[in-house]
């Protein structure tokens, strides 16, 4: 199965494919990864990514499962309506467990270095 191109027309239809190709744009851009990136790590190429966060390209479903354990998401993640990740790795899940062991003392502490590391 192929994937499928759709002119602008169509965008109002398929409005999921245009809702999957931002929430797979705001994640690389989260990332910091480039388009090119990308590339390398999945073997689509940039042409065909920038269709499908643009919602003019149709992807199948190997080419989003594809595209979204590179961005370190998942299926499930991508087709939710609502921006909240339902999937954790088990990392996030450990940290996550972690700090809600942790004093509020240490827990503040542990936000402000988070803020730190992501500048």
């Amino acid at each position: 199965m192929s994937d499928k191109v759709y002119n602008n027309s169509n965008q109002n239809e398929r409005g999921g494919f245009m809702e999957v190709g931002k929430k797979l744009r705001g994640l690389r851009e989260d990332k910091k990864m480039s388009m090119y990136r990308l590339t390398q790590l999945t073997g689509v190429s940039g042409h065909h990514i920038k269709g499908i966060e643009e919602g003019t390209r149709q992807p199948t479903i190997e080419t989003l499962s594809r595209l979204a354990v590179a961005l370190g998401s998942s299926l499930a993640e991508l087709f939710n309506d609502n921006m909240e990740c339902t999937y954790l790795s088990h990392n996030e899940r450990l940290l996550i467990e972690n700090f809600r062991r942790l004093s509020d003392e240490k827990a503040d502490a542990l936000l402000k270095m988070s803020d730190v590391l992501n500048k």
